[in-house]
């Protein structure tokens, strides 16, 4: 049985539904769909009907044919609403008569403008924005420009995340089990505490990486590739490839063997008599670098995976995301600043980096101690690798 949206949105005009008898006048539903987008009054987006009256009857000649539709999907690329809205535009039924419906999304970057002016819905008709509407527009906007991975993600829902890992793995990791006994909260509300999830049950980017079943399926850049070379150039051979797309706590477990597997241990003499084992490169490094660039990397923007490429003189660590915050190309080995900062510490509470900037610094100290040459550091605007030189 089809919906009737009479029944769901109500028959009269709001601050997130408009009426228009035809779309003969497009600067006029650009305007209303650039205020829905800018959603004042905090309602979700809203809704346009075209083919009813002001009066909330629908009339009888309005068209939903295919070119139609097509015709108003254009406004969302057209590049007259900027930022682009979210919005879908489809055929519907109000009071029993075919209706086109357009749907708009809240915008998470107000204010949006459609033609350079900024609209907006304080009330059932479309208006320029004054200065206090845009005031609070922008106030909204910085607050929504949290760190990328404090955000929820739409489209998740907690069965994407692994219950019982966070009970098991991370939970104990950051609270002690006295306080959670005597703390008495909800799962949901201890998600929520630690930002793996918002109040409303929908995983955050967070909760994903950490103890996502799939985190590239939300997040695609989520993942880890290895390619092992049998020679010192792309050109030679490949002797093992994978791809690791998994949580932070899985992939963990799942690198360790996989560096040490490939790991090659010879016998160098010391004084005397004494020989001692020797690995090509010291795990403790290799484990710095590659957890390093799990953590830092950027998450939203690329698609690209963190990459272990593993040459026979070298071994070369690259991630999306260039310097961050207060770091540059003249100061990353003394200054420090997080692109993902719950990430950061939900990684420290879990062993796998300390985030107090001594990494390079241990990643260093462990060369030295080996017998390896010290790391080498590429830096560039969207994209950081480390070297590693084989000991000899």
């Amino acid at each position: 049985m089809t919906t009737d949206l009479a029944d769901v949105l109500g028959d009269k005009e709001s601050t997130s539904l408009e009426f228009k008898q035809s779309a003969g006048d497009l600067g006029k539903i650009g305007k209303t769909i650039c205020a829905f987008a800018n959603d004042l009054c905090g309602r979700g987006g809203g809704d346009l009907l075209i083919g009813v009256d002001d009066q909330g009857r629908p009339v009888a000649d309005v068209k939903a044919e295919d070119r139609d539709l097509l015709k108003l999907t254009e406004f969302r690329d057209s590049g007259k609403i900027l930022d682009r809205p979210s919005m879908t535009v489809q055929r519907a039924v109000f009071k029993g008569e075919p209706v086109v419906r357009i749907h708009v999304e809240a915008s998470s970057t107000p204010p949006v403008r459609y033609d350079g002016v900024v609209w907006v819905r304080p009330g059932p008709t479309t208006r320029q924005a004054n200065r206090d509407d845009e005031r609070v527009l922008s106030e909204r906007r910085r607050a929504l420009d949290g760190p990328y991975d404090g955000r929820n993600v739409p489209g998740s829902s907690l069965d994407d995340l692994d219950l019982s890992l966070f009970r098991s793995t991370y939970l104990p990791s950051v609270i002690s089990p006295e306080v959670i006994e005597e703390n008495g909260r909800s799962q949901e509300l201890q998600l929520a505490s630690l930002r793996l999830a918002d109040l409303a049950g929908t995983p955050t980017v967070l909760g994903l990486l950490v103890l996502g079943f799939n985190p590239s399926g939300f997040v695609p850049g989520a993942y880890l590739q290895f390619v092992r070379y049998d020679g010192i150039g792309f050109d030679a051979a490949i002797s093992d490839e994978q791809e690791i797309r998994t949580n932070v706590v899985d992939l963990a477990t799942r690198l360790e063997p996989l560096l040490r597997g490939h790991l090659h241990t010879q016998v160098v003499a010391e004084t005397g008599l004494r020989e001692q084992a020797r690995p090509e490169y010291p795990f403790a490094a290799l484990r710095e670098v590659c957890m390093n660039a799990v953590m830092h990397r950027n998450y939203e923007t690329s698609y690209a995976p963190v990459r272990i490429t593993w040459f026979s003189d070298r071994l070369e660590v690259s991630n999306p995301g260039g310097p961050f915050g207060q770091v540059r190309q003249d100061n990353y080995d003394r200054v420090c600043d997080y692109r993902n900062p719950s990430l950061a510490a939900a990684m420290k509470s879990l062993g796998y980096v300390n985030r107090f900037g001594r990494g390079i610094g241990r990643i260093q100290t462990a060369l030295e101690e080996n017998g390896n040459p010290p790391a080498e550091f590429l830096i560039e605007d969207s994209s950081w690798t480390v070297v590693l030189r084989r000991a000899t």
